[in-house]
């Protein structure tokens, strides 16, 4: 029979297990592979990245992704159940963020594309907190997670599950540093979007020299 013990997974999971014949594979894999909490080699995974793929939604379930990158060991573990990575100033929207204040599930993807080409999922209930509060109770919270730049909030994670994400679709990348921008490249919020008028322009007219059109008496 394919029907799994209750276990791990969703009822879609169980739904689709059922439908395609595939739940003595998937038992096998809840039996061995999920995780409640962080063993001691996803901790050192852990460690180890440099890079972190968000997942959240609000209540209403609208997705939003999101990326966070940093030095090794800028997502700390506090310990086998609880992670916690900071949060910078940004363009101000806090997508991913207002969703976990409304809905606080947080599902977490690291990957090494570089050495062991194997990945892990995190998932978990987050929530949102200052600067000063996260350092109040964890006081060895490093402080050089990025350059010059101080944290406004810290995204907190209490562990329910962590499991394998498997290597055969993950591609070779090789370490590299940052070029510089290309010239012609065009701004951050420019790139997807027709660019917005230049005010100044608009205010100083026809003089090469930047200075206001002259009034004619």
């Amino acid at each position: 029979m394919n029907d799994r013990p209750t276990g791990p997974g969703s009822a879609g999971e169980r739904l689709l297990q059922s439908h395609l014949g595939t739940g003595d594979r998937a038992a096998a894999f809840y039996d061995r592979q999920v995780q409640p909490q962080l063993t001691p080699q996803m901790l050192e995974f852990i460690r180890r990245q440099t890079m972190v793929f968000l997942s959240t939604a609000d209540a209403a379930g609208n997705c939003d992704t999101g990326f966070r990158a940093g030095p090794p060991g800028f997502v700390v573990a506090l310990d086998a159940r609880t992670l916690t990575y900071p949060e910078y100033r940004g363009n101000g929207v806090h997508a991913g963020n207002g969703n976990i204040v409304e809905n606080p599930h947080l599902g977490m993807l690291f990957i090494d594309f570089t050495h062991h080409h194997i990945g892990l999922h995190v998932n978990g209930t987050a929530q949102v907190v200052g600067d000063t509060e996260q350092r109040r109770l964890y006081p060895l919270l490093p402080t050089d997670t990025a350059q010059s730049r101080k944290p406004a909030l810290w995204v907190h994670l209490t562990v329910d599950e962590a499991y394998v994400q498997c290597s055969k679709y993950i591609p070779h990348l090789e370490p590299a540093p940052r070029p510089r921008s290309l010239t012609n490249r065009p701004k951050d919020g420019d790139y997807f979007v027709s660019p917005a008028p230049d005010r100044r322009r608009s205010e100083y007219q026809g003089s090469g020299h930047g200075l206001p059109a002259r009034q004619h008496e």
